[in-house]
């Protein structure tokens, strides 16, 4: 059951996508690129909570067969005006990728320029800036040794996470 607000990564940064035009095929998308099934429902109306930051994408008309969002059609990758009231959501019938372990389900995109990137979350401590950092890849959550690990390292995370 993998449900949530859809957010992406574009230059570095998580966002979200307006639900302007969203619809059954745009959650196909998206449920196929999360490996999640197909797609159930396309709620509108940040059905799964409002999200922070930009909204990236914006009048998408995905015809369902995509393999990502990014090859889609839509509006650019910028900054859109569009409230995050209008954050657009998916529910997909497989099994459910808890980004944070905390809190609203995000449903998270892996970056456009680097397809079948990583995806991180940071678990077992309160709220999701803090915790043991695991990585997405190859269709599992892996943890990440912490030999040379240090300050500068810990930044990108935060900064990756939008956690400051």
């Amino acid at each position: 059951r993998c449900a949530g607000r859809v957010e992406v990564q574009h230059g570095g940064h998580w966002g979200t996508v307006c639900d302007d035009d969203w619809g059954l095929p745009d959650a196909a998308v998206v449920c196929r690129q999360l490996g999640c099934g197909t797609a159930l429902a396309a709620p509108p109306g940040a059905w799964f909570g409002e999200g922070l930051g930009p909204i990236w994408l914006n009048g998408l008309r995905c015809r369902g067969t995509e393999e990502r969002l990014a090859l889609c059609r839509h509006r650019g990758w910028r900054p859109h005006v569009c409230a995050h009231e209008e954050d657009a959501s998916a529910v997909c019938s497989g099994g459910l990728r808890w980004v944070g372990g905390y809190g609203v389900p995000v449903l998270m995109l892996t970056p456009a320029s680097l397809p079948g990137g990583p995806t991180m979350r940071l678990v077992g401590a309160a709220g999701r800036c803090a915790g043991r950092l695991e990585i997405f890849h190859a269709g599992h959550w892996g943890t990440v040794c912490d030999d040379f690990w240090g300050l500068p390292d810990a930044e990108v995370v935060c900064r990756q996470l939008g956690c400051g």
